[in-house]
């Protein structure tokens, strides 16, 4: 029997990459975005052999979980990729308190609701792999990402204490942990980080590494995984540098020119 993967926020960057590597090992596949990108991914992926079906859905919105939800409910979930994820540029005052609410309703209500769920599922079946996209960020304050980081910072914290929880489980959680990575996270209008001094550097890490990084860490069953030298040593120095100076750092290459 073909095994099933799913992937939120599959329509390009990390996890179009996730998608990729799940289809390229056999997995069929449930991609799901809100934007129509996902189409495209959806073709890209069935030219590799996949068996692709594709789930349109604001995963900010509680009626958006319960599309993808459905599309999932009483099927066996091998692989469950919570990649999908909202960031916000520019200084917390001047950011519309409307993205504001859907930046959080995505990173941390509804992709913990999905991550319940999900894992309710798996650990009554006895087996299946989850792989959650955190950051680096959540290991340093983050102006001008004020409350991207704070989502990060939660993710991160919450996959290390269920891990602790499933440590004698069958079921594996990880965390990919990534520095700035060249996605189009940077390019979307809606999130203002286009002008942001790391958006315009030419030290974004790959793309497709960093999602391998994180797919064979997942595979592996290991806990967390953060993909490059230099953002092993950030999280490193995160525990032995004030925060204030964390906060300096972060802001240099985060305020917009």
């Amino acid at each position: 029997m073909t095994k099933l993967a799913v992937v939120t926020g599959a329509s390009t960057g990390i996890g179009y990459e996730l998608a990729r590597f799940a289809v390229e090992d056999g997995h069929a596949l449930v991609i799901c975005a809100d934007e129509e990108a996902i189409e495209t991914a959806a073709e890209k992926l069935r030219r590799l052999g996949g068996t692709v079906e594709v789930v349109r859905a604001d995963l900010s919105t509680r009626e958006g979980v319960e599309t993808l939800w459905a599309a999932i409910e009483g099927r066996d979930v091998d692989l469950f990729f919570a990649n999908a994820g909202r960031a916000l540029g520019h200084a917390f005052h001047e950011q519309d308190w409307t993205a504001i609410r859907r930046l959080i309703d995505l990173n941390i209500r509804q992709t913990t609701l999905m991550l319940h769920r999900v894992g309710a599922r798996m650990q009554a079946r006895g087996s299946g792999r989850i792989l959650v996209t955190g950051s680096i960020g959540g290991f340093v304050p983050g102006p001008y990402d004020a409350v991207y980081n704070g989502t990060k910072a939660y993710l991160d914290s919450l996959c290390y204490a269920v891990q602790d929880e499933w440590r004698d489980s069958p079921v594996t959680l990880t965390c990919l942990m990534p520095g700035p990575t060249d996605t189009p996270i940077f390019h979307r209008p809606e999130n203002q980080l286009s002008e942001a001094p790391i958006a315009q550097s030419d030290s974004l890490d790959d793309v497709t590494k960093v999602a391998r990084a994180g797919y064979d860490a997942m595979m592996a069953g290991e806990r967390g995984v953060v993909p490059g030298f230099t953002n092993k040593l950030a999280v490193m120095l995160s525990g032995l540098v004030p925060q204030s100076l964390l906060a300096r750092i972060h802001r240099s290459y985060a305020e917009p020119k």
